[in-house]
């Protein structure tokens, strides 16, 4: 059961690397915390992600970076016609924004027949289940009702899994449907880690206290910071040359942290040291080397 799995969608990113120079790799929120988890756990837990890619060359390219880095590709299965999505990465002060091209992306048939055996494996075989927000935004309802199933089945074996809500507001048909869905999903994740700008503008919370509160409503045993209120306000701040992937790689380093059997406060503090080290590079990912 040492198995860490990661489900969603990876996708070719775009960094700006000079004027009119851009640098390419391969990225994406839930991929991003398989690489840092794949980099922190020790070589007794596998890490599987779990997507769906089309047949070309840039999805040959996906594959081949994750299994040359040790994520584990074999619950990945491939799409006959459609192809890996594309981002570009706009930065502005060291904060990120994105352009997306990703409507026919492959993993928007993660669930569908041809793939959701492999999923559903995936899932009920894993020591630990982690999903986004964007995972389930690019899914059609039914693809959600299905991950949503597993991942309660997982919680009545009381096997952990993890939810970063990650609200991305132009891939959902409205915020009724993601304040719906993402509700849904707390309700089968014990741990839920949320970023409060994203809580504040789809849930309208007033501050981070009131974001905790509701997911721990929903029956999560972890929000962030665990089941009793704490607050830990002396972490060191740097400035950021980029941004993208500091979430991610903060998920990545608590939940290994947890894995591994450090307390609440040694495990954010760790995550919070990784996150600080991956915004003084350029793109989401920097290499495990330096991690």
């Amino acid at each position: 059961m040492n198995r860490f799995v990661s489900v969603g969608e990876c996708m070719v990113e775009l960094s700006p690397a000079g004027q009119d120079l851009w640098r390419s790799g391969i990225a994406g929120d839930t991929l991003n915390t398989a690489w840092y988890a794949r980099a922190l756990l020790p070589d007794d837990w596998a890490v599987s992600y779990v997507t769906r890619l089309g047949r070309d060359a840039f999805s040959d390219q996906a594959m081949d970076f994750m299994a040359a880095n040790g994520i584990d590709t074999q619950f990945i299965t491939r799409h006959p016609t459609r192809s890996i999505g594309l981002y570009a990465i706009s930065l502005r002060n060291g904060e990120r924004s994105f352009a997306y091209w990703r409507d026919t992306s492959a993993a928007r048939t993660l669930a569908e027949a041809e793939a959701k055996e492999a999923l559903l494996r995936a899932i009920g075989g894993a020591g630990h289940v982690h999903v986004s927000g964007i995972t389930l935004a690019v899914l059609p309802p039914e693809g959600r009702d299905l991950l949503l199933g597993a991942l309660a089945e997982r919680r009545r074996r009381n096997l952990p899994s993890s939810l970063d809500p990650n609200f991305r507001v132009q891939l959902w048909p409205s915020p009724d449907a993601a304040r719906s869905v993402l509700t849904a999903a707390a309700r089968v994740c014990d741990i839920v880690l949320p970023s409060f700008d994203d809580e504040a503008a789809l849930f309208g919370d007033a501050d981070p206290a009131q974001t905790a509160r509701r997911y721990a409503g929903c029956g999560a045993a972890t929000v962030v910071d665990g089941g009793t209120m704490q607050t830990i306000d002396d972490l060191p701040q740097v400035v950021p040359l980029d941004t993208t992937g500091a979430g991610d790689s903060f998920n990545a380093g608590l939940l290994a942290a947890r894995l591994l059997g450090a307390d609440i406060g040694q495990a954010v503090r760790s995550a919070h040291a990784l996150a600080c080290r991956v915004i003084r590079h350029r793109g989401a990912l920097i290499a495990m080397c330096d991690i």
